[in-house]
Formats: C-alpha cells, sequence, structure tokens
C-alpha cells in the first residue's frame, strides 16, 4: 500500500469516528443524519455540516431563529415531497397525497417532462431554500438549465413561494395538485386565445424568482459574475451539458471584483448525460478532468454529493466563506486578481432518486415505457414514487420550518434582489450638438462628423452624472475605431494586469474579450447598472441567442403586466457597418442582427437606424430613460455623414419615428411619389436623388424613417401601445402618393416586410437595400454594386412614374446604369 494512501484511510477513519461521536453529543444533528427515503447523508456530508454547525455557533448565526437541525430534517422531507410531485408532473393526471399506488387511469396518456434534470435540481434548490433560512439572507438564483423549471416550481409549490397565478391555482391538497399536473404540458388555449396554464416548459415570468428562461444552454454560465452587486449575494445552478456549449465560461473569474460585486456561487450538476449521451466532459474523463480544467483558470473547484440537499447547504456556505476570504485577502495582503473562485460541482447520476437514474432515458421519461399502457412501467412508478412519498401531516410540519422570514427580516425567495430591479437615472446630462447648415439644400455647405462620437459623448456624460449605477460596456474588439475613445479612456478595459501605456485597469469598466457572446453578456447581466453593447454590425449576429433571451424574458413579464423587470435599456451599438465596412469582405457585409431584432416585437426589441450625430444623442439620451427594452442603434462610424437634423428635429424624430423632411423635396402638396431613407448613407442617395427630381419639377416629398417597428401592423398589444398613430402614418403616406421607394440600410425584402402597410404593390413601391453584393470596395462602391446609389433611385422613379429614363439621366449616367461604362468619376 502507498504512503498516500494508508493517509487518506487513517483520515477516513479519523472522519467517521468524529461524525460518530458528533451525532452521540448531538441529538438533533444524529436524527437529521439517518437522512429520508432515498435522500441519504454520506460521512464526507455529515463532518462537513457539522463542522458548518460550529462554524455559526461561533459567530453567533440565528439564521431565522429555527435551529440547524431542523432546518436540515425539514429539507430532506421537502426535498423528498417535492420529488414526489415531480415525477407525478411528467407522468400522473391524478395526485392523492396518501401516497397510494396509481392506477391506469390515473396516468397521462402522453407524458412529458425533463424528469431527469428536475430530480436532480429538486436538491440542489431545496438546499438553497435551507441556506437562506440558516443564515437568515434571502440570495438571489438563477438557473442556466430553464428546461428543469418543474424542480423550481414544485420546491415553491411545497413551501408556498409561488407568485399569485400559481397561488390561486395550486397547494398542497389532492385536488389543487391534480390541477398542478394537469397544467403541466397541457397546451391548453384560454379563452383570450393565449397560454391557459402558467407553467411552462422553461423558466418564465411565472416562475417565482425567476430572471431568464434559460433555453439558450451556455448564457448563465457567461452572465453570472457580472450580475449580483455590492452586498448581493447569487447562488447559480449550471449544467455539464451546458459547459460544452459556450465558450467564454472559463473567463469568469477574470471580471470578478471585490469592490464592485456581490457573491457568486456558481454550481455545476454533474449528471454526466446529454439527451442522447454521455457529456463530453463525461467523455473527456470526468470529474478528475474537469477539477484540473477549472484549476487552470483561477477556480477553486469543490466536489460534493449532488443527490443531498446538506451538500448543497454547506457548498453555498463554504463557496461564500471562501471568496470573503479571497476578497480580505487582496484588500489586506495585497494578493492579486483573479481570485481563485469557488465553483462547486455537485456529483450525482442523472435522475437520481427514480427508477432510470444514470440512463440516457432519464432525460425525459426514465420509465422507459408509458404507465398509462405498460403494466410494468405502472408497477416501477409506484414503486420508485412511494420511496420518495412523504405523509402530509409530517410535511406540513416541516415546511413551516422555511416560512420564519419576518424572524430575520427578510424577504421571501420569491422577491429576491436580483429578480426585482428598478433602475432609474438620477440626473439626465445634457445633450451634445452639433449646428446644421442654414440652407440644408445646398450640399456644398454640408458639415460632416461620426454619430459614433455623439454615442461616445452620451454614454460617458450619462456614467458620469449617475455614479449610483455601476457600468458595464460589452466590446468584443476595436473600441477606439468604433470612436468610443473617451468612454474607453474614462472607464478602461477590466484586466488583472494593466499593460503601461494601454487603457487598462484592474477595475475597469469594459469588459473586452473575442467572444461576441461573452461581451454581450456582461452589460445584459449589469441589470442593477448601466451598460452599452458595441460591436461591428456584422458580428451582431454572434449575439442574437443571448440578446433574444433578454427580449422573450422581458416581452412575457410586459405581456403580464409585471414589472419586476426594471432594469435600464441596454444599447446595441452596431457600426461599422455593411456600407463602411465596404473594405473588408462579405464577411464584414451583413445586416442581419437588425433585421433579426425587427422580427421580435418592437415594443421591446426597437431597432434604429439613426442618420447623423444629432439623431445619435437624442437616440442615446432617450433611451437610457425606459426599462426593459433592447435597442438596437445601427449608425455610421466614419466622420462622413452630414449633419442635417437639429436637436428639435432629432426629438421630433424619435417621439415619431418617422417625419417628413420640410426642407428637402419639392411642392409636396401635388406629391405623386414619397422617396424613403432608413440609414445615413441612404439618405445622402435620397437627397440627391431629390435634388435631380425638383430640377425637374417632379413634386415629391423625402421621409427618414428612424424606427420602422413603430409603422408595422402591429403583432401585440404592445406593438399597438407602441405604434405611430394613424394620423401621422396617413400624413407621411398619403393615398394621394402611391408610388414610394424606400431606400434601406438592411436587405429590402425585410424592411418591405416590416412596412406592408405602405406597400402599394410591385408595380407602384419599389425597396433598395442590400442584395448580397459586396467585395473589397469603398462606400460608394458597396452602395453602387447593390443597386442603391442616387442613380438607381432615379431610375427606379422614372418607372414608377412613367417618364423615360432620359429625362432623368444623363447619357453618361445611362451608360453606367447599362454596363456600358465604368462608374467610376460618374456616379462613384
Amino acid at each position: 500500500m502507498l504512503k498516500s494512501e494508508k493517509t487518506n484511510i487513517e483520515e477516513e477513519i479519523r472522519k467517521e469516528e468524529w461524525v460518530s461521536l458528533y451525532r452521540k453529543k448531538n441529538p438533533s444533528a444524529d436524527r437529521w443524519a439517518v437522512g429520508y427515503g432515498e435522500i441519504e447523508h454520506t460521512v464526507e456530508t455529515q463532518a462537513r455540516i457539522f463542522t458548518m454547525a460550529e462554524m455559526l455557533a461561533a459567530l453567533g448565526v440565528q439564521g431565522d431563529g429555527v435551529p440547524l437541525f431542523e432546518v436540515l430534517y425539514a429539507a430532506d422531507r421537502v426535498a423528498s415531497a417535492a420529488m414526489w410531485i415531480a415525477v407525478h408532473e411528467t407522468y400522473a393526471r391524478n395526485v392523492y397525497l396518501d401516497g397510494r399506488d396509481l392506477l391506469q387511469e390515473d396516468f397521462k396518456p402522453n407524458p412529458e417532462g425533463h424528469t431527469g434534470g428536475v430530480l436532480n435540481m429538486v436538491p440542489a434548490y431545496t438546499g438553497y431554500m435551507a441556506i437562506n433560512a440558516i443564515t437568515g439572507f434571502t440570495r438571489s438564483w438563477i438557473m442556466g438549465q430553464g428546461h428543469c423549471v418543474a424542480a423550481i416550481d414544485t420546491v415553491n409549490l411545497v413551501l408556498d413561494n409561488m407568485v399569485e397565478a400559481h397561488a390561486e391555482r395550486y397547494s398542497l391538497t389532492d385536488e389543487r395538485l391534480t390541477r398542478y399536473v394537469r397544467d403541466f404540458y397541457s397546451y391548453r388555449l384560454g379563452e383570450d386565445g393565449r397560454q391557459d396554464s402558467p407553467l411552462g416548459s422553461h423558466v418564465n415570468a411565472h416562475t417565482a424568482g425567476g430572471m431568464a428562461e434559460g433555453g439558450y444552454l451556455g448564457f448563465v454560465e457567461l452572465q453570472y459574475i457580472h450580475m449580483p452587486l455590492p452586498g448581493e449575494r447569487l447562488v447559480v445552478f449550471l449544467s455539464d451539458g451546458a459547459f460544452e456549449e459556450q465558450r467564454g465560461s472559463d473567463w469568469m473569474p477574470r471580471w470578478w471584483r471585490a469592490d464592485d460585486s456581490g457573491l457568486v456561487t456558481p454550481i455545476m450538476i454533474n449528471n454526466g448525460r446529454r439527451i442522447d449521451q454521455r457529456t463530453t466532459m463525461s467523455q473527456e474523463g470526468g470529474v478528475e478532468w474537469f477539477i484540473e480544467h477549472l484549476k487552470l483558470n483561477s477556480f477553486d473547484p469543490i466536489v460534493f454529493d449532488g443527490r443531498d440537499p446538506a451538500a448543497f447547504v454547506w457548498a453555498i456556505f463554504e463557496m461564500e466563506s471562501r471568496l470573503e476570504a479571497a476578497a480580505e485577502a487582496i484588500r489586506t495582503r495585497g494578493e492579486k486578481y483573479p481570485v481563485c473562485l469557488p465553483y462547486g460541482i455537485a456529483v450525482a447520476p442523472k435522475g437520481a432518486g427514480f427508477y432510470g437514474a444514470g440512463t440516457n432515458l432519464a432525460h425525459n421519461l426514465p420509465l422507459k415505457t408509458n404507465p398509462y399502457t405498460d403494466i410494468e412501467a405502472a408497477h416501477n412508478f409506484n414503486e420508485s414514487a412511494h420511496r420518495l412519498w412523504v405523509p402530509i401531516s409530517e410535511l406540513n410540519e416541516q415546511i413551516n420550518k422555511f416560512q420564519q422570514h419576518e424572524r430575520s427580516g427578510r424577504s421571501k425567495e420569491r422577491d429576491h434582489p436580483l429578480a426585482h430591479r428598478n433602475v432609474r437615472l438620477e440626473k439626465v446630462p445634457p445633450l451634445v450638438t452639433r449646428t446644421v447648415p442654414a440652407d440644408r439644400r445646398d450640399m456644398s455647405t454640408w458639415t460632416r462628423s461620426s454619430p459614433m462620437y455623439a454615442v461616445d459623448a452620451m454614454f460617458l456624460a450619462t456614467v458620469q452624472a449617475n455614479p449610483h449605477l455601476r457600468p458595464r460596456v460589452g466590446n468584443p474588439d476595436e473600441m477606439r475605431s468604433n470612436r468610443l475613445t473617451r468612454t474607453l479612456d474614462a472607464l478602461k478595459f477590466r484586466v488583472t494586469a494593466p499593460e503601461p501605456g494601454i487603457p487598462e485597469d484592474i477595475h475597469g469598466a469594459v469588459i473586452t474579450a473575442l467572444n461576441e457572446e461573452a461581451i454581450a453578456s456582461a452589460a445584459l447581466a449589469n441589470k442593477g447598472g448601466i451598460n452599452l453593447i458595441a460591436t461591428y454590425e456584422a458580428f451582431g449576429t454572434k449575439m442574437q441567442g443571448v440578446v433574444r433571451q433578454e427580449i422573450i424574458f422581458a416581452n412575457h413579464c410586459n405581456e403580464l403586466g409585471l414589472g419586476q423587470q426594471g432594469w435600464l435599456s441596454v444599447p446595441l451599438i452596431l457600426t461599422s457597418g455593411v456600407w463602411e465596412n465596404a473594405k473588408n469582405e462579405q464577411s464584414h457585409q451583413d445586416p442581419a442582427m437588425a433585421e433579426a431584432m425587427l422580427g421580435e416585437l418592437s415594443d421591446v426589441s426597437r431597432v434604429m437606424f439613426v442618420a447623423d450625430y444629432n439623431t445619435a444623442a437624442v437616440v442615446m439620451q432617450g433611451m437610457y430613460q425606459t426599462q426593459r427594452q433592447i435597442w438596437t442603434v445601427v449608425l455610421a462610424k466614419y466622420e462622413a455623414i452630414p449633419d442635417l437634423f437639429t436637436p428639435e428635429e432629432a426629438t421630433q424624430l424619435l417621439e415619431q419615428g418617422a417625419m417628413r423632411l420640410d426642407w428637402a423635396g419639392h411642392n409636396t402638396a401635388e406629391q405623386r411619389l414619397v422617396l424613403t431613407a432608413i440609414g445615413g448613407y441612404q439618405l445622402e442617395e435620397v437627397l440627391k436623388a431629390s435634388a435631380r427630381l425638383t430640377e425637374h419639377d417632379i413634386a415629391h416629398s423625402v421621409v427618414y424613417m428612424q424606427e420602422p417597428g413603430r409603422f408595422r401592423a402591429p403583432r401585440s398589444k404592445g406593438e399597438r401601445a407602441h405604434a405611430a398613430p394613424d394620423d401621422l402614418r396617413n400624413d407621411l403616406y398619403p393615398n394621394s402618393a402611391l408610388d414610394r421607394i424606400f431606400v434601406v440600410h438592411t436587405r429590402p425584402q425585410t424592411i418591405i416586410g416590416v412596412l406592408q402597410p405602405f406597400n402599394t404593390g410591385s408595380d407602384r413601391t419599389v425597396t433598395l437595400g442590400y442584395i448580397g453584393q459586396g467585395g473589397t470596395l469603398t462606400t460608394s462602391g458597396m452602395l453602387f454594386v447593390n443597386r442603391s446609389t442616387w442613380v438607381h433611385i432615379l431610375a427606379e422613379v422614372a418607372q414608377l412614374i412613367g417618364l423615360p429614363r432620359e429625362e432623368l439621366l444623363t447619357s453618361q449616367e445611362l451608360a453606367v446604369l447599362d454596363g456600358r461604362a465604368s462608374p467610376e468619376g460618374v456616379i462613384i
């Protein structure tokens, strides 16, 4: 026997002896240590809990006033009862609290659920509830594996920690538990044509304390470190399947700072399985491999029993203690960042506690066959469920141990701080502006600037005027190139070892990594602060999933009239866009992110095509006075954009979404034609075309549309409330002017789909925009190859109003259009 092996054995013997002695001296500890049903407490867990108990006693921690081992004894029974209900959710249509065997008619003909993950999460969430009661502090929680929501909902039901929509339907009676399991995957629609059940397949706005749907695996892994403010504590439940989903989760220790962050305790539920096979981690070497991976990335791994709620209690307490100690070492002994961030690994077979645990089938339906049609499956269900059952009289007695919040003056878990933000500016900084020419028709007098300078100035001014808000900037790269120079110089890149001469700082507020999802997550997670995300437009598509997750959850809250998600709206700045990234080939020439955001509901996903400096400044000022919205702001970074909107006009444009340019167009009282620009570069081309039409005495108007989503046919109550009024629509697009040309930043089909109410037919309405052409070009070259220049606009006008092209275009211009001459020196 090796010396190390002998030492380990001796340590285990001493541990067992100490645990045995402790139990003999402490009857309440001994009573708990027996366990309940499928819940057992290993010697390792007992030793850890007994050590924690001594530490809490030395610190004088009373929690909610319920003795520690009484809470843990209750937790075993709460967890077991919740697991019993959870398997009924999947398989049963009737629930009997007396624990009787179910008959054929008691089973669902078509069972559904994510049973294995749910069974793993019940002890985890019960442990979270228990540590709050033990310490008298309500932590926040978030769960990456949103499909395990039945665990959260069920424990909340047992402990009466429900929101109104659940509380009015569910409680611990046969009748109301039966309704609970029947509501699960019921698919029913109510009289209002909407989902009848408040239960979802994933976390939704009815989930007490829920903050994210968790349907996009891997995003919570990127966000949790940026969530809690100082003084707050966050327990994070993650999955080993999601570990392989997203790059960036191993960077979290790089971002945590004691001075501006609360305590975080990330816990991976390590059950070793995806849906169809073992996880990659399991194939690579399992927990031992993962421990080494975590250590290499500045984590402090802590392995514990994922089947036991008490093990989660200890893990959360231990992880917080270690993180506090690491922060104190930095404050008092000069230790350096990054801290070794404690990271829990809860090891359990998938679906532990029920038939089929540890198999692929455990993910959804662990019984192999349907108990509604198969007697053996029904037997296996009843046998496994019986081991989880808790008599209702005993359960009610234990539930009370979790309902003493008023003793410590803490909030209920459904009301935890992170799920109930209400962030406002204390001060709105004055607008930054530029002067526009007196005669804007005279293009020779135009001045030019970069709209990104306005974004930079307004964001920094807002941050500095509101020091109570923690700032976060998500930036993948090239922040100076994108003209956010002042913001970078003031807020600096967050690093652990600043490089001399570079705007870097240990406490910087700019989170930079060449991973769009990771940096977007830094801003989206900082819901207690003020945020900005900036990226090349083409690379915005890599953020789509994580941004959409925020939009759909916020929209669900809005639809239900739930205002708890009161975070400041977040700008997603898409610059260096399709038209000005002409030099970088077609990988850099893609408006797809703005198009995707236009597909979401427009009262939550607001897409702005900013025309110039002043409109950018007004958008930035207005946005931070709203809540629960993502503003996708598409604008140029080059100092090539004319200053065309006064501050007053820019304000009107934000209020309306679009406006007629009274200083452009010609004889609008008799107009037959409306030219609409959507985008800064597009506006200049439209104005050039308008000038030629004016020379030819052709009546027309020019409209600039900044927010197309306000002019679509509304698809929801929220969109109807946000939509532009009919009077404005009719004023901008009167029935007397049915010939319409839209010149747009995006692909034409996307915009004309959004603007169907203004489409007067293929022979009267034309849309010009990005048609998939590109290369290594100039901006004017990009406009030309995508048929979006002023000459192309004029050719379409001639077609619409029945004029020969020769009346509007010179022979040289026509030769270019017809491919008989180069556009160089003529059009570009």
